[in-house]
């Protein structure tokens, strides 16, 4: 289901109790439309996402990692300056729309009394986050300005009269007496009541409409309300293998039961996590995603110009066979010509054209296709080379690729540092120090036999894990000719079991991921090498072993330890 009315309701009950009463210490926007604020409360610090994203708007408290960016934008220091060190004195949603008002108090400049409000709108790509002086009711600011023209309904801007949005009138259920239910009911059938209920999503509206069809009655209705004032989660899915979260358990939905939260903040936080982190990272790999797609087509069209000129030089026996035949006959050719046919002793003297140039002696014209001919041959090398090399670069920027496919938000730093060492991307003025490596940076598993397996999320890491952090008897796992991360099984004497499941996670973590047979070789990690001069990430090895494996997401996942 949706983030609607009545999801908000259960979710507030939850909030509330960790947040009321609380510090705001912190404010931060890791991401264009995503806010992070964190609330010191009883000696613990609580981070609540808020996000104005048009495809997922949401709110929770989440548990993530997420780094402060180094530059905060024009919003996020207007919250600091009339939020940070507040008390937040209460959450209040109005009715049962997706409207949250997060109450705050603070002292000004001259130490007097302020009543703020942090509204937070989560209405699909209306979305917005919006502070306004709760006793003056005039904006200050809000995370997306929009212009006159685009809104005719309310001015969103700062100074501006904040104005609720146009609300649809309806029920409230958690409102609604049973003397006004009977009243409803009298004129409308289950279907027409359900639709005027407010604060509903599809799903919602159609599990109610089954409590009703069974018993059209206000105790009917009442027990589907009551379930929204209780903070459990509950994960299910479709026939299709889509993945849902309800505050309650529906039983009139065709819905699967995969799991169960007491904790609907946790629930949340886990329910969101691949899709957040899917999109976080897309808004900070897309300058890097261009930049290797264009790099990527410039060395496909300069690997295919390369293999025409191979085949040409390959081919170039015919300027050989035209100057020798030429210096066999040069009595026969005249002055003037500009083409000569004789005969081909390579071919049982079947005639061949040769073209030749006036301003040339006869002598001069074979010499000519005899230089021509070495200059080609001597080529080879030099072209077959550069291939190579631009061979070798398309598969860099697909190991690049692979990491973005494969990173968490915070990976993309590291990701632009490696382009910017290259030379792909131009460094900016002002000089940031590299992050350090550690082992916290990689993503850990444990399997089944409680033995441990790091796995690097770029090229960096992957040097880094291969040759700093590996025992040189650790066992060394990569996919074989394809991109993907480097992965180090912690131990010298496997079993087969732990290879299995080693050689899964190196698949998963691979250009090949979505595939149902991937070869991945392992060796001891001290026969591994680094080429000199070679790019981050790329590597030698001799003396490996192989194994076919099929990656399943749940089960490498499942194995993953923070």
């Amino acid at each position: 289901m949706a983030y609607d009315g009545l999801f908000i309701h259960s979710l507030l009950g939850n909030v509330r109790k960790l947040l009321v009463g609380g510090r705001l210490s912190k404010i931060y926007q890791p991401f264009e439309h995503d806010l992070i604020l964190i609330f010191r409360k009883e000696r613990k610090n609580r981070q609540l996402l808020i996000s104005a994203n048009a495809q997922y708007p949401r709110f929770y408290i989440t548990d993530q990692s997420i780094n402060n960016p180094d530059k905060a934008p024009t919003f996020v220091m207007v919250l600091r300056k009339y939020l940070e060190g507040s008390i937040l004195q209460s959450i209040k949603q109005v009715g049962v729309d997706r409207i949250i008002n997060f109450y705050f108090s603070n002292r000004n400049e001259l130490g007097d009394q302020v009543q703020l409000v942090l509204s937070v709108e989560l209405m699909g790509k209306h979305s917005n986050v919006i502070l306004y002086n709760q006793t003056s009711g005039r904006i200050i600011d809000l995370l997306k300005r929009i212009n006159p023209e685009e809104n005719r309904v309310r001015l969103l801007l700062p100074k501006a009269k904040y104005v609720l949005p146009p609300l649809n009138p309806g029920i409230n259920g958690f409102e609604i007496t049973s003397a006004e239910f009977k009243a409803e009911i009298n004129k409308i059938a289950p279907a027409e009541f359900v639709q005027k209920v407010n604060g509903l999503d599809r799903d919602d509206r159609n599990e109610l409409l089954g409590y009703l069809t069974d018993d059209y009655s206000y105790s009917s209705f009442m027990t589907f309300i009551s379930q929204f004032d209780k903070s459990r989660a509950y994960i299910l899915t479709t026939k299709n293998n889509k993945r849902k979260i309800f505050p309650y358990l529906p039983y009139h939905l065709d819905l699967l039961k995969e799991t169960t939260d007491d904790d609907f903040n946790h629930a949340l936080d886990e329910f969101y996590r691949y899709q957040s982190n899917h999109d976080w990272v897309r808004q900070k790999s897309t300058q890097v995603e261009r930049i290797i797609k264009n790099e990527q087509k410039k060395l496909t069209k300069k690997i295919v110009k390369l293999r025409k000129q191979l085949e040409l030089a390959e081919n170039s026996e015919g300027y050989r066979i035209r100057g020798e035949i030429l210096n066999a006959n040069l009595a026969q050719v005249k002055p003037g010509m500009t083409k000569i046919k004789l005969p081909n002793y390579y071919d049982n003297n079947n005639l061949i054209s040769i073209t030749l140039d006036v301003a040339l002696s006869p002598a001069r014209n074979a010499q000519k296709y005899f230089t021509r001919y070495k200059k080609m041959r001597d080529s080879i090398k030099h072209v077959k080379e550069q291939i190579q090399i631009a061979q070798n670069n398309l598969l860099y920027f697909d190991s690049v690729q692979t990491a973005i496919d494969n990173a968490e938000p915070q990976d993309i730093d590291q990701i632009i540092d490696e382009l910017t060492s290259q030379g792909y991307i131009k460094p900016i003025s002002t000089k940031k120090r590299r992050k350090k490596i550690i082992e916290q940076s990689l993503n850990k598993f444990k399997l089944s036999s409680g033995k441990l397996v790091l796995v690097g999320k770029n090229n960096y890491q992957n040097d880094w894990l291969t040759f700093k952090k590996a025992n040189k008897q650790d066992i060394w796992f990569h996919v074989k000719n394809i991109p993907g991360s480097h992965v180090i099984l912690q131990d010298s004497q496997p079993s087969e079991t732990d290879i299995i499941e080693t050689a899964e996670i190196a698949a998963y973590f691979s250009k090949a991921k979505n595939s149902a047979h991937v070869q991945v070789d392992f060796v001891k990690d001290q026969r591994v090498k680094k080429p000199n001069g070679a790019k981050p990430g790329f590597v030698i090895y001799t003396g490996q072993n192989s194994i076919e494996v099929t990656p399943q997401k749940d089960r490498v996942l499942s194995k993953r330890i923070d």
